[in-house]
């Protein structure tokens, strides 16, 4: 049996979950698309509020991940321990809240998703995202498929985790540059793959920030709260086939649309 996932690049501000409310539904059913993945972290702009939680949820999207504006809003720590449907990342170190991994019962399917986040470039104080996944990896009972969002500014450190956990796991993708990458594929032993999903928000902007905003920072204005650009907005990510009889990846297919 195939089984079709889509992973949706970042969600930035109220203008990307607003889109994601028009669009998300229409795009599930012409793509025959049975379970959602979408990295929330960056709804509220640097976090993720309950409001905007249940606003994504409610549009179609099965599971949120987060990253390092996990606990950006702090309203969403309870919000955390109570939904099984929000992750932070795995390797997290401390008292956390809430969880970075869980399984998900799909009827004839199950949907295991684990949230990582990466060390490099990243000022984050994370347990080792590689050990984390074997951890996981080696104490859950196998479901039907594995799913594995790693929230990482590095390529390299995203590349280098796609060849040891390929094989082991069914998909994994990279989220936070905001930018998508043109490598995706199935790699050797049978894992999908992209280096990093983009973003779904607004079209016009740096990372979803206005425009003239960033250019004036990087001429050497003083640093300012970002604020969010407007207008037409975009969604991107991946569309993963993944095959039940061996847990693997038949075939990535990038998606954006506008």
């Amino acid at each position: 049996m195939l089984f079709k996932v889509l992973a949706v690049g970042d969600v930035t501000g109220e203008s990307g979950v607003d889109f994601l409310h028009r669009r998300l539904r229409s795009l599930k059913k012409e793509k025959s698309i049975d379970f959602v993945v979408a990295n929330g972290e960056n709804a509220a702009g640097n976090g993720l509020l309950p409001t905007h939680a249940e606003d994504i949820l409610a549009a179609g999207v099965d599971v949120i991940t987060l990253g390092n504006h996990s606990f950006g809003k702090t309203q969403i720590a309870d919000f955390l321990e109570e939904s099984p449907y929000i992750l932070r990342p795995a390797n997290f170190t401390g008292r956390a809240p809430g969880r970075g991994w869980a399984v998900y019962d799909c009827g004839r399917v199950q949907v295991g998703v684990m949230n990582l986040i990466g060390r490099c470039n990243l000022d984050f104080n994370a347990e080792n995202p590689f050990t984390t996944a074997d951890r996981i990896l080696k104490s859950e009972d196998k479901p039907t498929f594995t799913l594995v969002d790693f929230h990482a500014q590095a390529t390299s450190e995203k590349l280098a985790l796609s060849y040891y956990l390929d094989g082991r796991v069914s998909a994994l993708w990279g989220t936070h540059t905001h930018v998508p990458t043109a490598d995706g594929r199935v790699c050797p032993k049978g894992m999908g793959y992209l280096t990093d999903l983009g973003m779904t928000g607004p079209a016009e902007s740096v990372l979803g920030v206005r425009p003239e905003q960033s250019v004036e920072f990087f001429l050497g204005g003083l640093p300012g709260r970002y604020r969010m650009a407007d207008g037409p907005c975009r969604l991107q990510g991946a569309l993963f086939t993944l095959d039940s009889s061996t847990g693997l990846c038949a075939g990535v297919e990038r998606i954006e649309i506008q």
